[in-house]
């Protein structure tokens, strides 16, 4: 029997207190370690017999699941709310990287990954149970910096490829100074900050490199990680989202990076970067909702945004996906999955924006829940 997906006004809103210093995530070795979130209270919500319906599910469920850090914040802030939601139903997640995240879910060991770079073909063939690739939100990849007394950088294509490649190693080269004739820039050695992790984050940022620089895709390239010019300048190194802010707030003199939201939460100064169209777009929400509306999400909802047109997009948005089985061999984790896509695409994209995300247009949020429609017949999506 065709599902009906039913979209209408939501009745809640969700007002999240959630600070990004407010939440520790336990990062340890081979899986990492158990994560923890102060998201603050649902003032004004419905409860959740008006705002959400109750999965059929037969006692307490738990499911687990690992990868990017890019979206953890707001994927434990979901995580939290929805137990409170429903209280038989808990969600675990694990902020250990996009390439952990992506080898835990095709060797079973999670009921679901999550990664900032969609699968490819070749890994998707591996899993025997089927793979959906769910957009469950957005966000921007930010250059933050630390140059105290330095606020409202630009940074040119020319400039921010020569410093990650390790051409431009002093503030005040003359490829910075360029863009920036009101800044007193210091004479100061330039660290830069990248993941040391597998990480969807670098794949996302050297893609779009790539696309801008073709001596960069000659040199250095793309992928979940790379070999960073060490040689040609002083760079460090460090896991996770987290692992990079903390990095850039430690150092002076330090760009790296990062997920708009981590930057935001911790009160990093970001720079304003060139675009396709030679204007300089500095990071916010209205700049990101630019960049997703130029931009045709596929009936695979795979889509790289590598170089967006458009006066106004900001240059480096990325989706982020979840990766979830097709099929569970037990029944009752089908259902909580379902309940789970089913809250992050209604209550979960209110959250989205106070935290530093992307909403997703209702046309996506459509799409994802007819996709994922098919884990359970035992539920049905709703998108609200």
């Amino acid at each position: 029997m065709m599902k009906i997906f039913k979209l209408k006004q939501s009745h809640s809103r969700l007002v999240s207190s959630l600070s990004i210093l407010a939440l520790t995530v336990s990062l340890g070795a081979c899986g990492g370690g158990t994560s923890t979130t102060d998201t603050g209270s649902m003032e004004g919500t419905e409860t959740a017999s008006e705002s959400t319906e109750k999965p059929p599910l037969q006692g307490n469920v738990a499911l687990t699941g690992a990868g990017a850090s890019f979206p953890a914040p707001l994927y434990q802030n979901w995580f939290v709310q929805l137990n409170s939601e429903i209280p038989e139903l808990q969600v675990n997640y694990q902020s250990v990287g996009s390439g952990a995240g992506v080898e835990q879910f095709t060797t079973g060991t999670v009921d679901f990954g999550a990664s900032d770079v969609a699968m490819t073909d070749e890994e998707m063939a591996k899993i025997d149970r089927g793979v959906l690739l769910l957009p469950m939100t957005a966000g921007s990849i930010v250059m933050a910096y630390n140059l105290p007394g330095v606020e409202g950088l630009k940074l040119s294509r020319d400039a921010y490829v020569g410093i990650m490649e390790g051409s431009i190693t002093k503030w005040n080269d003359p490829k910075i100074a360029e863009a920036n004739p009101d800044l007193e820039l210091p004479n100061e050695t330039i660290t830069v900050v990248h993941r040391s992790d597998g990480s969807g984050t670098t794949g996302v940022f050297t893609k779009h490199l790539s696309a801008i620089s073709p001596q960069w895709e000659k040199s250095i390239g793309q992928g979940k990680s790379v070999e960073w010019p060490t040689s040609k300048g002083k760079f460090i190194g460090g896991k996770g989202n987290e692992g990079v802010t903390a990095a850039i707030q430690q150092n002076q003199g330090a760009i790296g990076y990062v997920e708009y939201g981590y930057a935001k939460n911790n009160n990093l100064t970001m720079a304003a970067l060139e675009n396709s169209s030679g204007n300089f777009i500095e990071p916010n929400d209205e700049s990101a909702s630019m960049t997703l509306d130029a931009v045709t999400l596929p009936e695979n909802l795979r889509a790289f945004i590598t170089d967006p047109e458009g006066a106004d997009s900001y240059p480096i948005v990325t989706y982020t996906w979840m990766l979830i089985y097709k099929t569970y061999d037990d029944p009752q984790k089908a259902i909580g999955v379902e309940a789970m896509i089913e809250y992050g695409l209604n209550q979960g994209q209110e959250a989205s924006k106070e935290l530093g995300y992307v909403p997703l247009p209702p046309s996506v949020r459509e799409k994802v829940a007819a996709a994922a429609d098919v884990i359970s017949p035992d539920y049905t999506i709703k998108v609200k």
